[in-house]
């Protein structure tokens, strides 16, 4: 903490040498940092990211109801989050991407915001559509040049860039979901497999640790 403060930082992850830092978001820019001469942009085109990110979407609308009501308010493995609160993030992260090509500065704070304390298992599908529809909405604009330069937290960022981060991001959270129901003795048919996360930067456990 005290090295984040002289660098006048809040948040990880973080990448430092002396008074020179990058936060941790963007693989080609660690690669950079580092001074190593690699590849590290996305391997899937803007197009087949967007079929992953409809693909883990429709994975999250049919897993949602599978979620016993009286079960909404346990906590996920090792962090305080709610399985309501999950199931609400595994499309609030795609909203705030789609705000970005609205005109918004991407911040952390967006990744924080909470459902309704009371949210049932309809408002979280009826918000899960709401963003389908809305993704669905600006794909059909062609408004996704590959190069298109969008503001975040940690820098400019390419949509080629953020739209990779932003499926990962969702997809590792369906990814969760899946083994919460597993958790509660819920079955379902897998809707994701691991090809569904082939070449996505995705990490290795589906929890931290």
């Amino acid at each position: 903490m005290a090295q984040l403060q002289k660098l006048g930082l809040r948040t990880v992850p973080v990448l430092s040498r002396g008074d020179k830092y990058i936060f941790g978001q963007n693989t080609q820019q660690i690669i950079d940092f580092i001074g190593l001469n690699e590849d590290g942009g996305p391997q899937l085109s803007v197009e087949q990211l967007h079929a992953r990110i409809v693909k883990f979407m429709d994975a999250a609308l049919e897993l949602i109801p599978l979620m016993p009501y009286d079960r909404l308010d346990t906590f996920v493995p090792g962090r305080p989050r709610s399985y309501r609160t999950l199931a609400f993030h595994m499309f609030r992260v795609i909203d705030a991407f789609l705000g970005t090509n609205e005109g918004i500065t991407l911040i952390q704070a967006m990744f924080r915001e909470e459902p309704e304390a009371d949210a049932d298992t309809d408002a979280l599908v009826a918000y899960g559509k709401k963003v389908r529809q809305r993704y669905l909405d600006w794909w059909a604009k062609n408004d996704h040049a590959a190069k298109k330069s969008l503001e975040t937290y940690y820098g400019p960022q390419t949509l080629h860039e953020l739209l990779e981060r932003t499926t990962w991001h969702s997809g590792q959270h369906v990814r969760q979901y899946m083994m919460l129901l597993e958790k509660e003795g819920v079955s379902h048919h897998r809707p994701l497999v691991d090809a569904d996360f082939a070449k996505l930067p995705m990490p290795q456990n589906v929890w931290d640790g």
